[in-house]
C-alpha cells in the first residue's frame, strides 16, 4: 500500500467510525449500548462496504439475505477482514455482524484518538489504581454529526447519505433516546428515525440504492441482536 492510499482512507471518515463518535457521551464519557455495541459498529461496516461499492446483498430464497463481497478489497484496514470474512463465501447477515464485530471497537477508538475527536486521559480512582477515561477530543466533529441528525428528525431536513445512514443505524441499535438532551425524543422523531431504517430517503446514485437497501437488512438485525442481548 504506497503512502498516497494509506493517507487517502485515512481522511475519509467511515460511517463506523461516525457511529461511535455520535454513541459516546461526553457527559459521562461511556459509550451508549455498550452491551450490544459490537453488533452496532459490524452494521456500520457492513454500511461502509455497501457504500463504497465492496459488498452487496442477495435474496437466496429459503437461506433468507445473504451478503456477497464485491469488487476489490478495501484498502481501509478497519473493512478488509469483513470483506475477507465475506469474500469466502456468502453469508448470512447474522453470521457477517457477531464474527466480524467483536473485534471493532478498539480500532474505530485508535482511529477518533487519532483523528483528535476523542482523547483517553489517564487517572486514578480512589487517588491510588490507574484507570484511563474518554473525553472529548474538541474537533467539534461530534457536535457537527449530532446538529446533522437533530435537523433530519426535528425539522424534517433532506439528509445526506451518510446522515441518513448514520441516523438510522443510531436508530436501530436502540440508542437514539439515549440523545433526547441533544435531539429531542418525541413520537415523530421516532417515526422519521425508523423511516430511515427502513431505507426510505431521496434516492440518489445507484451507490445510494445499495446503502438504502443494507441499511434496512442491517438495521433489522440490530434489532432482532439487541432484543436477543437485553434478555
Amino acid at each position: 500500500m504506497t503512502d498516497d492510499s494509506i493517507h487517502s482512507q485515512r481522511t475519509r471518515t467511515l460511517i463506523t467510525e461516525d457511529l461511535l463518535l455520535v454513541l459516546f457521551q461526553p457527559d459521562s464519557g461511556t459509550i451508549a449500548g455498550e452491551n450490544t455495541l459490537f453488533y452496532v459498529l459490524a452494521a456500520g461496516a457492513l454500511t461502509d462496504l455497501a457504500q463504497h461499492g465492496h459488498a452487496t446483498i442477495a435474496d437466496a430464497g429459503f437461506r433468507g439475505t445473504l451478503i456477497h463481497a464485491a469488487g476489490e478489497p478495501p484498502e481501509d484496514e478497519l473493512l478488509r477482514p469483513m470483506w475477507d470474512y465475506i469474500s469466502q463465501k456468502p453469508r448470512g447477515v447474522q453470521t457477517v455482524l457477531a464474527a466480524s464485530g467483536p473485534t471493532l471497537r478498539e480500532p474505530v477508538l485508535d482511529r477518533l484518538v487519532e483523528r483528535g475527536h476523542l482523547c483517553r486521559q489517564k487517572r486514578r480512582v480512589l487517588g491510588l489504581f490507574p484507570s484511563t477515561s474518554l473525553v472529548d477530543g474538541g474537533s467539534g466533529r461530534r457536535s457537527e454529526l449530532v446538529a446533522e441528525m437533530r435537523a433530519v428528525l426535528v425539522d424534517a431536513a433532506v439528509p445526506s447519505e451518510h446522515i441518513a445512514a448514520l441516523t438510522a443505524l443510531v436508530s436501530a441499535s436502540g440508542s437514539l433516546p439515549v440523545l433526547h438532551r441533544e435531539i429531542p425524543w418525541s413520537g415523530t422523531t421516532a417515526t422519521r428515525a425508523k423511516n430511515l431504517e427502513q431505507g426510505d430517503w431521496a434516492a440518489g446514485t445507484a451507490a445510494t440504492a445499495v446503502t438504502r437497501t443494507m441499511i434496512a437488512v442491517v438495521a433489522n438485525s440490530l434489532i432482532a441482536g439487541a432484543v436477543v442481548a437485553n434478555r
